[in-house]
C-alpha cells in the first residue's frame, strides 16, 4: 500500500490524499486551496497524479477545501465513483455549484482570469459520478479486499472520518482519514466517533496548538455583543460559513430569544443563498443530529427559525439591507471574507464606530478576515480603502473544529497506531501538536509518498 499527499500538506486548505492498494487508486477528498491570490492559483496546477487513473473518491465532507476541486478532477479525466454520505452528497452539490457561479462572476465582472477554473456546467456534470451512499458505521465494500467505513466526524452535517481497510497478499492493513474533526457536546450534531483501531492515521491539525474558549461563555459573549451594539445604534455583521456555522448561529439566536436573553424583536438577516439552501438541507437529515435537536424536529419545531429571521436570496433584497443603519444582525458568506455578499456589508458597516464585526470561525493567512482580525487600520474592498472603525470581536468557541485537547482525545481513542501523518494545519501549529502525540509522527510535504 502506498499513500501520497496532494493538498493541505503543511497548510490548511486543499485537502487531497491518495491511497494505492488492491490494484486501485483511491482519492480521499479533492478540495480547493483558499486564501490569497498566490495560493488560489495553485488550484489550476496539475494534481500530481493522473485524474483518469483514479478509481474512487471517498469524500469526508462538503466544505469547499475538501470537495471544491472535484469539478476540475472530472474536467481533467476522472470517470470513477464518488462515495460519501447522503447529507454530504446534497451539500457538496450546493457548494460546488456556488463555487462555479462565483468563479464565473469573478471573470465576468473583475476580469482577472481569462477563464474560470470550472463552470456551473462542469459542477453539474460531477453529480453523474456520485454513486453509493455511505451510512455511519456500516462498511462499504469498495472493491475486492477493500472496504471503507464512514464514522461521524461531528464537524458539519454529513461529515465523516473514513477507515479504509484492505487485504493484500494475506496481510491486512488499515488507514484512518480523520477528515475535519468536530467538537464534543454540541447541541446540534453528535460528538465525533472513532474506530477502535487503525494501523495508520492521517489527521487534521487545524487547531492543534490552542484551546477554544469554553462554549457556554462564547454563546453569552455573542448575546452581549448583539445587545451592546444595538444599544449603540449599530448593526452586528457576522461573516458566516454557509455550512454548519450559519445554522449553529441561528440555533443560538433563536434560543436566546426563547429564553428572553435577546429581544423578541431582534431582526436577523441571513444574506446567503447557499446558507439558506443549506439550512433547508439540514432540515432533511435528522439522522445526523444530537438527540435534543432531533427531538425538536419530532415535535414539529424548527430549531433554526426565529420570529425576526429574514432569508434574502435575491440581489435586490441584499442591497436593501444597506439601508438598515442599526438594530440588525447581518449574517453573510463567506466566512473568510474571500468573496460573496459579506464584502458589501463590510464595506457598508466596517467604517462605522457604532457597529460590530464578529468572527466566529477560522481565518486563513492572507484572507480579508485575517487582515481585519490582525488589526489592520484599513482594508481594500472593491477598489476602495475602507477604514476599520467598527468593534472587532473574535469568538473562537463557535469553531466547528476540535481544539488541541479534543484532537488529542480523539487520537488517544484509536488503538494500534503505527504512525500518524499530520495534515490540514499551519506548519508551526502542526509541529506543536506533533510534540504532544505518542508514537511516530510524520508531516508530509506536498507530493510526498510513503510505502506502508
Amino acid at each position: 500500500m502506498r499513500i501520497s499527499f496532494h493538498g493541505a500538506d503543511r497548510g490548511v486548505t486543499g485537502s487531497c490524499h491518495m491511497v494505492e492498494c488492491c490494484g486501485k487508486k483511491i482519492l480521499i477528498d479533492c478540495g480547493l486551496y483558499q486564501g490569497g491570490r498566490e495560493l488560489e492559483e495553485e488550484n489550476a496546477e496539475p494534481f500530481g497524479f493522473e485524474p483518469a487513473e483514479i478509481d474512487y473518491v471517498l469524500l469526508t465532507h462538503a466544505h469547499l477545501d475538501h470537495c471544491g476541486r472535484l469539478p476540475l478532477l472530472v474536467k481533467r479525466g476522472f470517470r470513477g465513483e464518488i462515495v460519501t454520505t447522503a447529507a454530504t452528497r446534497e451539500l457538496a452539490r450546493l457548494v460546488m455549484i456556488d463555487s462555479a457561479h462565483l468563479q464565473e462572476e469573478e471573470v465576468r465582472h473583475h476580469r482577472n482570469h481569462s477563464t474560470p477554473l470550472y463552470t456551473i456546467l462542469d459542477a453539474f456534470y460531477v453529480l453523474d459520478f456520485f454513486g453509493r451512499i455511505a451510512s455511519y458505521g456500516r462498511p462499504v465494500d469498495i472493491a475486492p479486499n477493500l472496504r471503507a467505513t464512514f464514522f461521524d466526524a461531528g464537524h458539519i452535517l454529513g461529515s465523516a472520518s473514513i477507515l479504509l481497510e484492505m487485504q493484500e497478499k494475506g496481510e491486512k492493513r488499515s488507514v484512518l482519514f480523520s477528515g475535519d474533526i468536530g467538537n464534543t457536546g454540541r447541541p446540534i450534531l453528535r460528538s465525533p466517533a472513532t474506530p477502535d483501531a487503525a494501523d495508520y492515521v492521517v489527521m487534521e491539525t487545524t487547531y492543534g496548538d490552542r484551546l477554544h474558549k469554553p462554549f457556554e461563555p462564547s454563546v453569552e459573549e455573542l448575546y452581549e455583543v448583539v445587545e451592546d451594539t444595538f444599544r449603540r445604534g449599530g448593526n452586528v455583521v457576522i461573516p458566516t460559513f454557509a455550512l454548519e456555522r450559519a445554522q449553529e448561529l441561528l440555533y443560538f439566536l433563536r434560543d436566546g430569544v426563547d429564553k428572553g436573553r435577546l429581544s423578541r424583536t431582534t431582526q436577523v438577516y441571513l444574506d446567503s443563498p447557499m446558507a439558506i439552501s443549506a439550512t433547508q438541507i439540514f432540515e432533511k437529515h435528522p439522522e445526523c443530529y444530537e438527540e435534543r435537536t432531533a427531538a425538536m424536529f419530532r415535535k414539529g419545531r424548527d430549531p433554526f427559525h426565529l420570529q425576526g429571521l429574514h432569508f434574502t436570496r435575491e440581489t435586490a433584497e441584499s442591497i436593501a439591507i444597506n439601508g438598515i443603519n442599526g438594530g440588525a444582525v447581518i449574517m453573510a458568506g463567506a466566512g473568510m471574507c474571500t468573496g460573496g455578499r459579506i464584502r458589501h456589508h463590510l464595506q457598508n458597516n466596517l467604517w462605522k464606530e457604532n457597529c460590530a464585526v464578529v468572527f466566529v470561525g477560522y481565518a486563513a493567512t492572507g484572507t480579508l478576515a485575517r487582515k481585519i482580525i490582525d488589526g489592520a487600520d484599513e482594508v481594500h474592498i472593491y477598489g476602495r480603502e475602507v477604514p476599520v472603525r467598527a468593534r472587532i470581536r473574535t469568538i473562537n468557541g463557535f469553531s466547528a473544529h476540535a481544539d488541541q485537547a479534543e484532537l488529542l482525545s480523539w487520537h488517544d481513542g484509536i488503538g494500534g497506531v503505527k504512525a500518524t501523518f499530520l495534515v490540514h494545519g499551519e506548519e508551526e501549529c502542526m509541529s506543536r501538536f506533533a510534540s504532544l502525540l505518542k508514537g511516530k509522527t510524520v508531516m508530509p510535504a506536498l507530493g510526498s509518498s510513503f510505502e506502508l
